[in-house]
This record gives structure tokens, sequence and C-alpha cells, in this order.
């Protein structure tokens, strides 16, 4: 059996059908393994009917350039330049002609390529979306492989292309960030008395893990703290977030606007549970009037842990007439560091017996997963990467959008052409 694959393109100003044949097969006795399409035969295809289609378009796309639109004068043609395109489906290598304004546009000898205006980032959306989703998920090498594995794109993406692109889909997302503020807190009492009635409790869970450092100095410098955190509502899903404590100048921000896409109005609860430390103390403050601040029972449970161990330690050890251990010393200098950790954090212990029997939150146990995997499934388990600060939050930024399923959205609306909801076979795959 032999089979011949052609695109038939229509033109829409009348002129004759064209038609390009694009692949040819050919099949014999049918057996599992020639069933179908194979995975190269598909690229080939894809990659062929890129060609055609592409093809098709710049031309129709640049007709419209060739005559001035005031006048309808032809546009004289300065010269031309190559313009390379990189797709889901192959490598474009593309021919932007320049053109000269009109002498009625009042311009002198001023040039323009329409074509390089309209292609300026050289790369695809639905590439770029991909590069960056999986980018966030696994390695810069591993997301390299899949791609080229399964895309007719051979080798044509590397992996510093790929960490290029990611960052700079990361600092556009940035650069949309409001302004940091030192409150997010708007309007006054009599105001949020008139707002509807506010939605569920909202309980968010911070913490902090750590990763290693690209500019190490010494071993004990040679890591920086990620802040990650969860918001929960009570009826409804859930949203991460994280960042570079000593690199993000927008923390406050960026908590406020997870908040603030989960419908938080000024009259809703919003319970905030942390371990204490002076990072996530600060940043949680003065985002809801109706906020409730509360120190981690799972932070205090883990320290009276640790000292019950070495007293257990110790007993094990005494024996009648013995003085006390050296392990003392080591206990005692626990015992006057968590004295002054609950000193500075007595204003957010509450009664933890009378929430726990009221089945209200106690513990950040649920953010502990949270802070897994968000940064530990990509920055430390199995990756041996060292990372600067700049690189790990710009990375993690695109990591909590893929997490939160706003990735896809997010490019909707920079390209509104693309499909906001993602395919569910990609959905699957995170």
């Amino acid at each position: 059996m032999k089979i011949r694959i052609q695109v038939v393109v229509e033109a829409e100003n009348g002129e004759p059908e064209k038609v390009d044949e694009i692949a040819r097969l050919e099949r014999g006795a049918l057996r599992p393994e020639s069933l179908g399409l194979t995975l190269a035969e598909a690229k080939v295809l894809l990659h062929g009917m890129q060609q055609a289609v592409v093809t098709g378009q710049i031309v129709e796309y640049l007709e419209k350039f060739k005559t001035c639109p005031d006048c309808g004068a032809h546009r004289t043609r300065k010269g031309q330049h190559p313009l390379v395109y990189r797709t889901l489906f192959g490598k474009l290598n593309l021919v932007s002609p320049r053109l000269y304004d009109c002498p009625c546009q009042n311009h002198g000898r001023h040039s323009s390529s329409p074509l390089a205006e309209l292609l300026s980032t050289h790369c695809a959306p639905e590439l770029l979306y991909l590069e960056t989703r999986f980018a966030s998920l696994m390695s810069y090498g591993l997301s390299v492989e899949l791609l080229t594995e399964v895309l007719p794109i051979a080798e044509e993406i590397s992996s510093t292309s790929v960490r290029r692109h990611l960052q700079r889909v990361a600092e556009r997302i940035e650069g949309e960030l409001g302004e940091e503020q030192f409150q997010f807190i708007e309007g006054c009492p009599s105001d949020w008395a008139k707002q509807p009635p506010p939605g569920p409790p909202l309980t968010v869970g911070l913490d902090g893990g750590y990763v290693h450092a690209s500019d190490q100095k010494s071993k004990a410098e040679g890591w920086f703290e990620v802040i990650a955190g969860k918001s929960v509502q009570t009826e409804g899903g859930a949203k991460v977030f994280a960042f570079v404590n000593k690199y993000d100048t927008k923390p406050k921000r960026r908590l406020y606007e997870v908040l603030k896409s989960q419908g938080l109005q000024m009259n809703q609860q919003v319970v905030f549970l942390s371990d204490g430390g002076d990072t996530v103390r600060d940043l949680q403050h003065y985002l809801s009037p109706e906020a409730e601040h509360l120190l981690d029972w799972f932070h205090i449970s883990m320290r009276l842990t640790v000292m019950r161990q070495m007293i257990k330690g110790m007993t094990a050890e005494l024996k009648p007439g013995d003085k006390y251990p050296e392990t003392a010393t080591p206990l005692a200098d626990l015992v006057r560091e968590f004295r002054i950790y609950i000193g500075a954090n007595q204003a957010f212990i509450p009664n933890y017996g009378d929430r726990y029997r009221h089945d209200e939150t106690i513990s950040t146990a649920f953010v502990e997963s949270t802070v897994n995997y968000v940064v530990s499934k990509r920055f430390v388990k199995k990756q041996q990467m060292r990372w600067t600060q700049r690189g790990a939050h710009l990375l993690l930024q695109i990591r909590v959008q893929v997490l939160n399923d706003d990735l896809r959205k997010t490019f909707a609306r920079w390209f509104p052409g693309m499909r906001a909801e993602e395919p569910a076979a990609l959905k699957e795959a995170a």
C-alpha cells in the first residue's frame, strides 16, 4: 500500500488552490509495529505540515504590507534578511523583507521589517510554554530530552536556551506584580461592614526550606533559605507560593496577590500559622484586619521531642552517685533557647487543646508537604545542581504557577490565540 499525504491551501483572494505533497508512506504486510504512523514518520509529517501552513501564512501576512495603507502606492524593498523561528514542529528558516515607508508618510527613508516585528521573540508561544512548564517540573536537561524525543525539533533546543526562556517568562510575570507595601489593609471598619458576606476562612501556612548555593564560600554558607507557603480555603482549593527570602523584594505583595486570587475580602477571616521566625512573622502582618496569627504547634512539639530524647539518654547513662553527663550542657542550651523562643512568640500561642477539640488547625504539617513538592523535589532531592538566588527565585515563580494551574492561563492572557485550558494529558503529566 502506498500513501501520499498532501496539504491543500485555499487562498481567500480567488487564486488557485496550492497543493503541497509533504510525505509518502509505504506499507507491506500488516504488523503491530507498522500499524498507523511511527513516531519518526509523525515527526516528518508534522514538520512538513508546519512548513506548508507557515509558508501560506507568511505570504498572506506580507501581502498587505506591499502597498501603502493611505495612498495605495507600491512600497519599495530595501533588502531582506533570514529569520529563524522555532516552533513545536521544527525550526523554520524564514525570509524577512525590509520595506521603505511610502513618501506620503513623511518619514524620510525610514524602513521596517513587518515579519521581524511580529516574530520578535523567535520562539512560538506553545513551545515557550512547554519548555517553561516541563523545566519547572524536572531538570533543564531532562526537559530537553523529553521535548526532543516526542516533538520534531531535533536537537534545536538546549538546556541553556530552556533556562534562558524560563527566566524571561518568570521576569515577565514578576514585572506584572504590583509594588510592595507595608500594609494591604484597605478602607475602614465601616466600609468592611458594608461588604457582602465573606467566603469561608482561609488558612495560610508558612515554612522554610534550604537550597544549595552556587557561590558558597564554605560549607556553612552553602545554603540559602526559600520560604514556601500554602493558602487553603475551607471550602475549595488551595494555592501555593514561594520565594527566595534574601532575593525577593516583594514578599508581602506576593502573598497578598495569592489571597486576593482566592477572593479575599477585608471582612474575611484568615488564620496564619508559622514557625515563629522573624521572616515569616513579619510577612503575614497587615494583610487583613481579620487575621489571626498563631505559632505552629508542630515546631513547638519538635523542640520538646528533642529535649525529651536528650533527657531519656541522660537517664540511661546515670548511675547512683553519678554526676550529670556532659550532655547536660547542650540540654541546658536547648532549654534556654526554647525559653527565648516561647517568650518571643507568646502573643501567638493559643489554647491548642481548645482549638484541637473544636477541629481547628493548630499545625503547619500540611505545609511540610508543600515545602517538599514545591522546593525539595525540584531543587534538592536527586538534583545535584547548585543555584544562584536569582535563578532559584525565578524558577520558583514558574513552578508555583504550574502547581496552581495558572501558567496556561497566563500564556493565554499574553497570547489570546492560545487556549486558556490545558489539554487533559498535560494536566495528568503534572
